[in-house]
This record gives structure tokens, C-alpha cells and sequence, in this order.
């Protein structure tokens, strides 16, 4: 990115119908972190449309952040 070179550190994503959408915690060289909410195409290529999730992909996300301590405490963030 322009503002400096990071990592995704964390990563939940959910195998949809039409794509793989996935929540990722990016951290900076600097120590910053983002959240970046994206989507891959089925045969793994990164898009850059908007992500639009349907309510079972919502519920198979839930779950995998479960493995993503410091994301999933980002995004209670945002709802809390």
C-alpha cells in the first residue's frame, strides 16, 4: 500500500457458491494494523469489487474467526 509494506497476519474467509469472501487483519511495518474486507474468485484470483456476503456465508465467517483471535476482536470493535 502507499502508506507502507504489511502482512496479513489473521484470515477468515467462507467457501461461497460464487466466490470466497474473507476478513483479513493486515499489519503494517510500522505496527499499524487494518481490516481489510475483501473476496477471492473461486480459482483463488484476489478481487477488487465490493464484497457482498449472503447470510450463510455471514454465519461460516462467525466461525472461522474463531481461529483469528486479535480480528475477531478488531471487528467486536466496530459492532460494540
Amino acid at each position: 500500500m502507499h502508506w507502507g509494506q504489511g502482512a496479513v497476519i489473521e484470515e477468515a474467509s467462507a467457501i461461497g457458491e460464487y466466490h470466497e469472501p474473507a476478513i483479513q487483519l493486515i499489519r503494517f511495518d510500522d505496527g499499524s494494523r487494518t481490516v481489510r474486507f475483501c473476496y477471492y474468485s473461486l480459482d483463488g484470483r484476489f478481487q477488487r469489487s465490493p464484497l457482498m456476503l449472503n447470510e450463510g456465508e455471514i454465519d461460516t465467517l462467525r466461525a472461522a474467526l474463531g481461529a483469528c483471535p486479535e480480528l475477531r476482536d478488531l471487528l467486536r470493535r466496530l459492532v460494540m
